[in-house]
């Protein structure tokens, strides 16, 4: 029989939810994704703490499929990039689609990743695409892609909360990731997430979020 405890949870009176609400998406709000980081130090423990969080994030019957290897050795880092790149410089060269290129060109995105060295850390997060039980058997996982999307999501929002900046860089392909960490086979890389201070003269692209009446839709 499954094991159950008492759910701890506080009831906040009603105008303190308001407030809490308003001020977390105005929060929220102020998040923007930047290319341009200082090299500036970023304390071990913050990025422990924002992983930590990240670890609370429900995932599908609660197999958390998940690995999230922060990398803060300077040649990694570079040899990261090195391999980034050249995967990247195959993908604008001859992968691309017009469409996709397209897509991208508001961003200014390019096949250089000077994210991938400037940023004090550089987490990798892997995906697992299955267990692995006590006797090195496969154990099927459930909802990994959706468990993962949503961990990162509070991996992000808490590096916002201390005061960073994050981008999210998927490489393409991704392999080359888990042979350069070193990840046993089952575990897939599923995004890349520099962490640290912007750059004094950080630049973001002039785009503009969807209204709330653009995205959600009341019944």
């Amino acid at each position: 029989m499954p094991s159950f405890l008492p759910l701890q949870h506080e009831r906040l009176a009603p105008d303190e939810s308001a407030r809490r609400a308003t001020a977390f998406a105005d929060h929220m709000a102020r998040r923007r994704t930047t290319r341009h980081f200082s090299p500036e130090p970023v304390p071990r423990v913050w990025i422990a703490e924002a992983i930590r969080a990240a670890g609370t994030s429900p995932s599908g019957a609660h197999q958390q499929p998940w690995t999230f290897v922060a990398i803060g050795d300077a040649a990694l880092k570079a040899q990261l990039r090195a391999a980034a790149e050249e995967e990247e410089r195959a993908f604008y060269a001859h992968r691309i689609t017009p469409e996709w290129r397209a897509a991208l060109a508001p961003l200014g995105t390019d096949a250089v990743k000077t994210h991938l060295t400037d940023a004090p850390w550089v987490v990798v997060l892997f995906r697992h695409s299955h267990g692995v039980d006590a006797g090195g058997g496969k154990r099927t996982y459930y909802y990994t892609q959706e468990s993962c999307g949503i961990a990162a999501g509070l991996f992000i929002t808490a590096v916002h909360t201390m005061g960073l900046v994050t981008l999210t860089h998927t490489p393409s392909p991704m392999a080359f990731l888990g042979e350069v960490l070193g990840r046993p086979a089952h575990e897939k890389a599923f995004l890349v997430m520099p962490v640290g201070y912007p750059a004094v003269d950080a630049r973001v692209p002039d785009l503009a979020r969807k209204p709330l009446d653009a995205i959600a839709v009341w019944r």
